[in-house]
């Protein structure tokens, strides 16, 4: 065999070789990107790999709130006491591995990409301020799931939400569509109608915040959490080397990008906006949404917003102190009883012990 069979021979191991090692170490391309981030909030730029189930414990560290367990962690450090975001917006964008973004803070691989929720820091953001009742928003367009708490039900209450709210705000003024170069998109396409509905709420939201700016000067901050499918499906139907995909990731990009810029104007340079992309979630998500098309159950009717009645945290130990206070006086007083029932008048009281000296002496 020649030297330059051998050559070539070892050209091609060695190609496999990358081949495999890319096959083995890249097939979740999945990413967790910062776009935008206060000052006092520092994200390390490295390739350290965070899981899709720690990101609601790094949203609520990023707010300035305590987890159960320690985030070791080193893309995120330590920042001041006494200052936290006033708001964090978390975009998850379903369909793609990652977006390519014109600027952000840092990027990092996400590794078992199981879905979450921040429901457990939106408790904390409403447990912590309820009476300046923050803005809570969590929105899933695609799957027409909304929950809104705080001033988000007075806020966004013309936001539409459900996809037949959307597509008919396609078609009024002030619409994307008058805006985006849609190239290879269609307006008549199911799958298309759904990715430029959820581009549609994202100008929607940004426009309502602009309308109550008095929303970022508050001392409570407000949590913001968005779940985009449209790119999954347009994969679905086109495929991912359709022209209507590649537009539609192009668009994405963009349009995400000047989201965080505007929120993050919006609070002051005083919000952490995420992204999360997603090819596909390893593991459904079980859990029990209320659907916005459900009818509605008015469970306080002095509110016109279906909110319940305000809830104090502090019953659990008002209840405590009532109840054994209570327990404690029902004994004081039956143990008071049974000593009177059996007392002896002559010997146990006083006023009879010296009425009995009095009468023997007269």
């Amino acid at each position: 065999m020649s030297l330059t069979s051998w050559r070539r021979m070892a050209a091609v191991i060695s190609a496999a070789f990358v081949l495999c090692s890319l096959l083995t170490t890249g097939v979740h391309g999945d990413s967790l990107t910062v776009l935008q981030t206060p000052e006092f909030v520092s994200f390390q730029k490295g390739e350290w790999p965070v899981s899709g189930e720690k990101i609601p414990d790094l949203v609520a560290l990023t707010m300035g709130f305590s987890v159960q367990e320690d985030l070791s962690w080193p893309g995120l450090q330590a920042g001041p006491l006494f200052q936290r975001p006033r708001a964090n917006v978390l975009v998850v964008v379903r369909g793609v591995d990652s977006l390519a973004l014109p600027q952000s803070v840092a990027s990092y691989p996400l590794e078992n990409p199981v879905p979450f929720t921040l429901d457990s820091v939106a408790e904390t953001v409403h447990s912590l301020f309820a009476e300046d009742t923050p803005v809570v928003l969590q929105l899933a367009p695609s799957e027409e799931r909304l929950y809104m708490l705080g001033k988000a039900n007075a806020v966004f209450e013309d936001l539409p939400v459900t996809l037949q709210q959307i597509r008919a705000r396609l078609s009024q003024d002030g619409s994307v569509l008058a805006s985006l170069p849609l190239n290879s998109l269609s307006r008549n396409a199911e799958a298309d109608l759904l990715f430029l509905s959820e581009v549609q709420v994202l100008h929607d939201i940004t426009a309502l915040l602009q309308r109550h700016r008095h929303l970022a000067k508050d001392h409570s901050p407000d949590l913001y959490s968005l779940e985009l499918s449209g790119l999954e499906e347009l994969s679905r139907v086109y495929g991912q080397d359709s022209p209507q995909y590649r537009d539609a990731t192009a668009i994405l990009a963009t349009v995400l990008q000047k989201f965080g810029e505007d929120v993050y104007g919006l609070y002051g340079n005083s919000a952490v906006v995420e992204v999360v992309t997603v090819k596909t979630f390893e593991a459904p998500l079980t859990r029990k949404s209320r659907s916005i098309l459900e009818s509605k159950q008015i469970s306080n009717p002095d509110s016109p917003y279906n909110l319940a009645y305000k809830y104090n945290f502090q019953y659990a130990v008002i209840f405590n102190i009532v109840l054994w206070l209570m327990i404690a006086l029902a004994l004081a007083v039956i143990a008071i009883s049974y000593n009177l029932w059996n007392m002896d008048p002559g010997y146990d009281s006083i006023i009879y012990r010296m009425t009995n000296q009095k009468i023997r002496m007269d």
